[in-house]
């Protein structure tokens, strides 16, 4: 009798690990200074940066650090903290449509594209990144999320609570890490937990094992 192998369960995951407190999570954005001086000192996006294109946020600092190559490719020079409401966050969340269509879902392909080009709010997972020079992919997803049209004003006009530039602590982590200190360079990083989401939203973003 012939057996067939039982499929081994993915280890796959995609999970949101931010900094946050009870009204609050931080997310990343990284700019020229033309954008990220002026946000600075307005403690919110200003021209030139434009309100019709979409803008991403990222709630994981390393995968920002990756993104922006430790703040070092052009148009993103500094690596912004953005504090914004969890009230806010979960509006974009709960308002969004994953960018990519998944196979077996209880979705039809044309049902998801026409509610992409509806939707304000986009959602992307992308694997996280290791605490090391080379960015080594993780099992954990990371969640990147795109808001344009009215999402866009929203967050610019209610959702954010303050902006920090980190782009000297994200310089010091990679000159750690050159070093070999790997430990110094963990300590520095900001704490990022499991930011608790009701099963709805885990649905909708379609979180868990994958």
């Amino acid at each position: 009798m012939k057996h067939t192998k039982t499929p081994k369960p993915s280890t796959t995951y995609r999970e949101i690990r931010a900094k946050h407190t009870p009204k609050t999570i931080t997310v990343y954005q990284a700019y020229s200074p033309t954008i990220a001086i002026p946000a600075l000192e307005a403690q919110t996006l200003v021209p030139p940066f434009s309100r019709s294109r979409m803008t991403w946020i990222k709630p994981s600092f390393l995968w920002m650090a990756y993104r922006s190559g430790w703040a070092s490719k052009p148009n993103q020079e500094h690596v912004l903290a953005i504090e914004i409401t969890r009230e806010g966050f979960e509006w974009a969340l709960r308002n969004s449509c994953l960018s990519h269509y998944t196979p077996g879902n209880d979705i039809e392909r044309d049902e998801w594209q026409a509610k992409m080009r509806a939707s304000p709010v986009r959602v992307q997972w992308d694997p996280e990144r290791d605490l090391d020079l080379g960015f080594r992919p993780l099992n954990h997803r990371s969640i990147q999320i795109g808001l344009s049209a009215e999402a866009v004003g929203m967050y610019l006009d209610r959702w954010i609570v303050s902006i920090t530039d980190v782009t000297g602590v994200m310089k010091k982590i990679e000159g750690l890490l050159k070093d070999g200190d790997v430990e110094g360079a963990r300590a520095c990083l900001p704490e990022e937990t499991v930011y608790p989401l009701s099963e709805e939203l885990q649905e909708l973003l379609k979180m868990g094992r994958v």
